[in-house]
């Protein structure tokens, strides 16, 4: 939605790239993975496409494209006059600029954008500029990979603890972190709409990031610099925050952080952090800082202050408040002075919202961060004309945005929050039979919903005080052969009186009493208590969208699939990992009665499937229950000891719980492994735990222990599979496998009944 809400601007883009894009070449640098040719991040999926529809008539203008152009993100201006997004071209980036009221685009400026650490160009207040991050003039060619090594690559440690994840695409020698300063190093540069040659602004360098003060007479800028570090991403390198009038002239210096390889798991970077503009001010700064030294398990009365110094910063910053718990959020509303603190209690999972103004201080929300039933949505903003987002507050509230969980399902939500003592009003609510959700209010303060239903695909509609609805969009259903899909939300208990639930889907055609094979697809999340564990997360009346390497594709093919099975783990933080294989198989043991009783699934018939933490999961039920024939297990994790600073939500390291890592390690029962799985990864897996190599480890255990298994490792692709060519391979193998081993499997004589 425009700033102004009178246009909606529609971004298309290629779902399924070819494999040449894919494939496209590519360096590792720091965490980042980065088109050092184009100085640009790396991306697969491109938009091709805008249109602008009018809220108030439904008109809709395509916006004057050249054939075949390939965008970035697209960004409203604070005016909502015009629209920018970054070209992509073979020798790099440009700016493109479109003027809303007619759909005309064209070139701002023929200056090279670099967008590796940021969007590559950020808006000045009111509309009327821009500010690229260029590439410069003599910035010359990248470095080349030396042809002999220079030397080896050394790392040391003298003492200090650094319990780092297992980061991926690090530095690895000096010509890496040669090529990562070449490729972030940026030109800041400032270009009026109204035309002009672009005005340089201060001396090239590592910038991370670039924020206009709302006044526009302060740039609020961050510079990465060095020593880097092998260990560590980028945004650990030592940081540099300093505030530049507009002639660059540095009038503050807010942060000079060092490396930091030492933050604790769950903790954060000592020193000011969040730094950003107070949007009720002209030009005053806000940040946070730790009052515990960024750790967690440090006994703190309070963990967080805020901070707040104002230009020409003259004086000493102020102590704006102290924050309990660690900062998670801070908000403003339109009124003076008055703005929201959002903090965390990692220790019980628990999240407050306090009010401060005038008055004093209130608490709005106090909840477990896994009640969903008790979340009252995300605040509205709106974006003001000097860039700047803040609250709008109405009769004394404000609006909130949510999902609206239910024991019968999601139903979205708009409600009024009183910030006097947090009662909230329903102004907004999906109806029965039909899945709509709140987006934006329009100019004349009407309701942009997005609403679909279980045969009717997504669609934006207008939606006023009488709630008469008027569309603006006419999407049509992409498979309407599918149409006859049915889908429940199925209830039940585990054996120990958590109440489950998932998503039953049923293939078109589906007879009443017809026994089919049934594929389990499901995720583990972790609880503090059964009755949050037990809510339900989910919607039957959505519509059914078949994409991509969904585990619904399987509808197609005959199967009855159980989506988002609920596989909670639930109790104390610090050890509920020592429970995880017999939670997961009772949860697992449930799911299949609840679907057999119903006289859906065929109990010698059932599959179990996922991505990431489900694979791991598919993993360890297979090689820990005799419930399943077969699974596939996608991208996982499978030898926790090679993940030894924590995983998901683990806390202990290996060695403080070396014998729950091992008990929840498939690697560790490759020798029980007995049913067929199917390990799929993408070779360039990029997430943080979830090397290729331990796919390759865990098929090498299974064929040294006589198991059944297929590896099957995707040429370029990353944690989740972009290109047409791989997805339609992933689809391929996913249906030969269960074809085999569980649909036309031979019948079982030891398939135990799950409960």
């Amino acid at each position: 939605m425009s700033p102004k809400g009178d246009r909606v601007l529609l971004a298309s883009y290629d779902a399924l790239p070819g494999i040449e894009d894919v494939a496209a070449p590519f360096e590792r640098l720091a965490g980042l993975r980065v088109d050092a040719q184009r100085y640009a991040e790396r991306r697969i999926r491109m938009y091709e496409g805008l249109q602008l529809v009018d809220v108030a008539s439904g008109e809709t203008t395509t916006v004057d494209l050249p054939e075949g152009i390939r965008m970035g993100p697209p960004s409203w201006s604070p005016d909502g006059k015009h629209i920018a997004f970054t070209r992509w071209d073979d020798d790099g980036l440009r700016l493109w600029v479109v003027e809303t009221a007619t759909g005309t685009a064209s070139q701002l400026a023929d200056v090279r954008i670099n967008d590796i650490l940021t969007q590559g160009f950020a808006w000045l207040p009111g509309g009327g500029g821009l500010l690229l991050l260029s590439v410069p003039a003599d910035a010359g060619a990248p470095p080349q990979r030396p042809r002999r090594p220079v030397g080896p690559g050394v790392s040391d440690t003298a003492g200090e603890k650094a319990t780092n994840r297992t980061y991926q695409d690090l530095l690895q020698n000096p010509y890496d972190e040669a090529l990562f300063e070449h490729a972030v190093t940026v030109q800041l540069m400032e270009v009026e709409l109204a035309g002009g040659t672009p005005r340089a602004v201060g001396t090239p360098s590592m910038v991370a990031s670039v924020d206009p003060a709302p006044s526009g007479d302060y740039l609020l800028v961050e510079h990465l610099r060095r020593p880097f570090s092998y260990a560590v991403p980028y945004y650990r390198f030592p940081l540099r925050t300093e505030v530049w009038d507009r002639g660059a002239k540095v009038v503050r210096t807010v942060a000079d952080l060092d490396l930091a390889e030492e933050i604790p798991i769950g903790g954060v970077r000592q020193g000011p952090r969040r730094v950003q503009w107070h949007p009720q001010q002209p030009h005053t700064l806000v940040w946070a800082e730790a009052l515990d030294d960024g750790d967690p398990k440090k006994e703190a009365e309070h963990r967080d202050r805020l901070m707040q110094h104002a230009a020409p910063f003259a004086d000493v910053p102020k102590i704006l408040v102290k924050v309990e718990h660690r900062l998670s959020e801070i908000s403003w509303t339109q009124t003076p002075d008055q703005f929201l603190v959002s903090d965390y209690d990692r220790d019980r999972r628990w999240t407050r919202t306090i009010v401060h103004d005038a008055a004093g201080h209130r608490t709005l929300v106090d909840r477990s961060v896994r009640d969903a039933y008790a979340d009252p949505g995300r605040p509205v903003y709106a974006l003001r004309p000097d860039g700047t987002y803040v609250i709008p507050v109405k009769d004394g509230s404000i609006s909130m945005s949510g999902n609206g969980a239910t024991p019968a399902g999601y139903r979205p939500f708009l409600q009024r929050m009183s910030l006097e003592d947090g009662e909230t009003t329903r102004v907004f609510e999906s109806g029965e039979g039909e899945y709509a959700s709140f987006v934006e209010f329009s100019a004349g303060e009407e309701l942009l919903v997005w609403r679909e239903s279980k045969t009717s695909p997504p669609n934006l509609y207008v939606q006023d005080s009488s709630g008469d609805r008027r569309a603006l969009t006419e999407f049509a259903d992409p498979h309407p052969q599918l149409t006859g899909i049915d889908k429940r939300i199925l209830k039940y208990k585990r054996k120990d009186g958590v109440e489950l639930s998932g998503t039953l889907y049923l293939p078109p055609g589906y007879q009443d009493g017809e026994r089919l094979p049934l594929v389990v697809w499901a995720y583990p999340i972790e609880f503090n208590d059964k009755d949050t564990a037990g809510q339900v997360r989910a919607s039957d009346n959505r519509f059914t969208r078949l994409r991509s390497t969904s585990p619904l594709m399987f509808l197609t093919q005959g199967y009855a699939v159980l989506d988002g099975a609920a596989m909670p783990v639930v109790g104390d933080p610090e050890t509920m990992n020592d429970s995880f294989l017999e939670q997961i198989n009772d949860s697992a043991a449930a799911a299949i009665d609840a679907v057999v009783e119903l006289g859906v699934a065929d109990r010698s018939r059932v599959g179990v499937a996922g991505h990431s933490y489900g694979a791991f999961m598919t993993a360890n039920l297979l090689a820990n229950s005799d419930l399943f024939r077969a699974g596939i297990a996608r991208s996982g994790a499978y030898n926790r000891t090679l993940t030894p600073f924590g995983f998901q939500s683990e806390r202990r390291t290996l060695w403080e719980a070396p014998q729950a890592y091992m008990k929840v390690s498939p690697l560790f029962s490759a020798h029980r492994l007995k049913e067929p799985i199917l390990l799929i990864h993408g070779e360039d897996d990029a997430n943080s735990g979830t090397y290729p190599l331990q796919s390759k480890r865990l098929f090498h255990a299974l064929k040294g222990n006589g198991g059944t298994a297929r590896l099957v490792m995707l040429p370029h692709e990353s944690h989740g599979y972009r290109s047409r060519e791989s997805v339609l391979h992933v689809l391929a193998e996913s249906f030969r496998w269960f074809d085999t081993h569980v649909k036309n499997a031979e019948p079982a004589k030891d398939v135990a009944p799950a409960g």
